[in-house]
């Protein structure tokens, strides 16, 4: 079974079939954030500091870290916000930016093993990133879109994401570290959307054998209840084979879906980490005779 081994100094996470789902967290990024890119521009990184904490405090596993910001230094923005990220937090991280400099620039200071977002199936692509993927040992995720662009027909992103392993492979990175993307499509411009993706999934998982990942927003873009969407997508995907998402863990809905697709897909021992999350506090001074080994008395 596909492994793919992410690290920080101080701790590595497996993503895997047999893994609970890798939560990685989509909220250092400046895209749609105004006030944030302005701060990031300046070099005012007080609100990654505190995106970075409350995520990893409500349980992702991985952060995405993203300084896409036009007519700024994304290089160097980039750079710092991972040294940052680092040095607050112990999770690994995903390098994300379509720009080559930017991402040599993070993964030059960028202590373990990284996730890169990402590789495209275009040719320019494959030949200017996979490189650096292979130059500092790290993963990378592979999206399913080419220079035709992104098609409606999963058998079409399919072959570009074999095409993308096989490239991987030439440059001596093995499928364990390539995590594919099959594109999630908005179910309100789409309706076949989430069917699309099941299928491409199951067939990711058994036919190429690799670890898959989404942008679980995409999915309710655009629809009413949208975080409740979401949720069901992330347990209905991970039934399917998904292995990780980059999605918002302060959402709680889809964290309860991931916890609860880890319970049902058996990567939850016991409901070790069900109980924890959803078991009621014990009422007001009973906690304390169970502590002794006492019975309460009737």
């Amino acid at each position: 079974m596909s492994k793919t081994i992410l690290s920080s100094p101080n701790k590595e996470v497996i993503i895997g079939f047999d893994q609970p789902f890798c939560v990685i967290g989509e909220r250092i990024n400046p895209t749609g954030r105004k006030l944030l890119a302005a701060e990031m521009k300046d070099g005012n990184y007080s609100r990654v500091e505190a995106d970075a904490l409350a995520q990893v405090a409500a349980g992702a596993t991985v952060l995405d870290v993203n300084a896409g910001i036009p007519l700024a230094d994304e290089p160097k923005i980039l750079a710092d916000c991972i040294k940052l990220v680092q040095s607050i937090t112990d999770v690994p991280l995903s390098i994300d930016s379509s720009i080559i400099e930017a991402l040599e620039a993070g993964l030059s200071v960028y202590q373990g093993k990284a996730l890169v977002n990402s590789v495209t199936g275009e040719d320019e692509s494959l030949e200017r990133v996979l490189p650096l993927i292979k130059k500092y040992g790290a993963a990378v995720v592979a999206i399913s879109n080419d220079e035709t662009g992104i098609s409606t027909d999963p058998d079409v992103r399919y072959l570009v994401a074999k095409k993308i392993i096989e490239r991987a492979a030439d440059h001596g990175i093995p499928k364990e570290d390539v995590i594919v993307d099959p594109l999630v499509m908005p179910v309100g411009a789409m309706n076949d959307a989430g069917l699309q993706v099941f299928a491409l999934v199951r067939r990711l998982r058994e036919e190429l054998q690799v670890n898959t990942i989404c942008g679980a927003s995409n999915v309710g873009f655009g629809v009413p209840n949208r975080h409740a969407l979401i949720a069901h997508f992330i347990s209905m995907s991970a039934s399917m084979g998904m292995t990780s998402a980059i999605m918002n863990p302060l959402h709680q809905e889809q964290m309860v879906a991931v916890q609860a697709a880890n319970v049902l897909n058996g990567h939850d021992p016991n409901c070790a980490a069900w109980l924890k999350a959803n078991r009621p506090p014990a009422p007001e001074g009973e906690q304390g005779s169970r502590r002794r080994g006492g019975r309460r008395r009737r």
